[in-house]
């Protein structure tokens, strides 16, 4: 087998169950079976299967395995998939926009899909790690100020802020770093 251009002496399984195996497969004592199976398998298509399966599927996936699930749908049969998955991407296409009504992102073709998921759900992760790291350097700035003069003033419950400065720190340095970072950020697409 030779995978990635690496050989690999382990053998690649993939699994192909239809709607009619699937019922079985999530019923109860299998249901445990099934997904050690398919976790150890490449791939697995499920083929022929009712919109409730599909969801059912996402489902299980996203307790056993703990992890963030995608669905990506067309149609009106893939709305409970999609709203069963953490993100919903639904495709616009010729079945009707129903899956693009219920997603959370809608594309108009599936080769849209690589953009999202590759530019922009890194350029998504660069902007929230940036903003994590300043909510928490801002809240640390203004708490360990306060802390260390209410240390030198005896813990007298005097404050080294003034009442307007207390109420208005959160919502100005929350938004307007927000709203400067949105406006004139130029992310560059060769970095």
């Amino acid at each position: 087998d030779c995978v990635d251009g690496q050989v690999s002496d382990e053998p690649i399984f993939a699994l192909v169950v239809n709607g009619f195996s699937l019922v079985h497969a999530l019923d109860g004592d299998l249901r445990d079976l099934f997904f050690k199976t398919a976790s150890l398998c490449k791939a697995v298509i499920c083929c022929r299967v009712t919109p409730l399966q599909k969801a059912e599927v996402v489902k299980l996936v996203r307790v056993k395995a703990n992890a963030v699930t995608l669905a990506i749908g067309d149609g009106a049969n893939d709305v409970s998939m999609i709203k069963a998955a953490h993100i919903g991407v639904g495709i616009s296409g010729k079945e009707g926009r129903q899956a693009v009504l219920s997603s959370d992102y809608a594309l108009a073709q599936f080769r849209f899909l690589e953009r999202l998921l590759l530019v922009h759900g890194r350029w998504s992760y660069m902007r929230m790690t940036k903003f994590l790291s300043y909510f928490f350097y801002k809240n640390f700035a203004f708490s360990l100020c306060q802390f260390w003069f209410a240390w030198f003033s005896g813990f007298s419950a005097q404050t080294i802020y003034d009442d307007w400065f207390i109420t208005f720190y959160n919502v100005i340095f929350t938004s307007l770093p927000v709203l400067a970072l949105g406006i004139l950020e130029q992310v560059n697409f060769l970095q």
